[in-house]
């Protein structure tokens, strides 16, 4: 372990969100950088007295990889913890460029992000059969464009599940290019600070859910959701809408049912 980076998945906030295995190398890491805007100083009171604990909200990204190829190549164990999973807008992809350079190991530690928290809190599944199959994870064009074709518009078009990472400050703008897709009365819901104390929900169609979430005072660290399979009356009103995985009908590879479908 020693002598190289890991880039580690924090979570969305709650400490026992934390893999077993981001817990280990927490615990047995020379230096902590960590995202002290976002992550909580719960975690990274779990690492040990000796380690050296930096909050990258004060460092430029120069800054950071001096930091962590420096340490890698003194035999130390580097964490490097980012909110959620740091494969999804975790702004990785340059540090990982920069460490490849200086020929330093890096490995990725998966965490849970934060739209699986906020489904969570929402107690909602976003994949109902027959409802919606696809779950799209993207944000609202800010500073950083969009790439041709990811402009949230063409997104909507599809009618999929919508999971908006860093929009939480643009919802207004978000919502009216969403509604080029989506009809006015999709359930949409703001999580801010989802699996913490301080976790705040707002729901509604997606015509009123920017002026619900301005009202509740929700500006950042809040994961936007869209979709028909939000809806907490589906349970009611498509209650048989279920996945093939357990009907008795339904042959597998473990299970024969009782009628093959094709």
């Amino acid at each position: 372990m020693k002598g190289k980076v890991y880039f580690i998945g924090a979570g969305p906030g709650d400490p026992e969100l934390l893999t077993l295995k981001a817990k280990r190398l927490l615990e047995a890491a020379d230096l902590v950088i960590y995202t002290g805007s976002l992550l909580g100083v719960g975690l990274v009171a779990r690492a040990r007295p000796t380690a050296v604990v930096r909050d990258s909200a004060e460092l430029y990204l120069e800054q950071i990889v001096a930091m962590m190829v420096e340490a890698a190549r003194r035999g130390q164990l580097v964490a490097r913890l980012h909110s959620g999973d740091p494969t999804v807008f975790g702004a990785i992809h340059e540090q990982l460029v920069a460490l490849e350079r200086a020929g330093v190991p890096f490995e990725i530690v998966p965490g849970v992000s934060s739209v699986f928290a906020a489904a969570a809190a929402l107690g909602a599944e976003l994949t109902v059969p027959e409802v919606a199959q696809t779950v799209i994870l993207t944000r609202t064009e800010g500073r950083t464009p969009m790439p041709p074709g990811e402009q949230l518009e063409a997104l909507a078009r599809h009618g999929a599940t919508m999971a908006l990472y860093l929009s939480a400050a643009l919802i207004g703008k978000a919502a009216r290019a969403l509604m080029a897709g989506y009809p006015a009365d999709t359930p949409a819901a703001v999580v801010a600070d989802a699996s913490m104390p301080s976790q705040r929900i707002v729901t509604g169609p997606l015509s009123e859910i920017a002026e619900r979430a301005r009202s509740a005072g929700i500006k950042a660290q809040a994961m936007v959701l869209v979709g028909r399979a939000l809806d907490p009356e589906i349970r009611r009103t498509e209650a048989g809408r279920r996945s093939r995985l357990y009907d008795p009908g339904f042959s597998h590879s473990f299970r024969r049912g009782a009628t093959t479908h094709e």
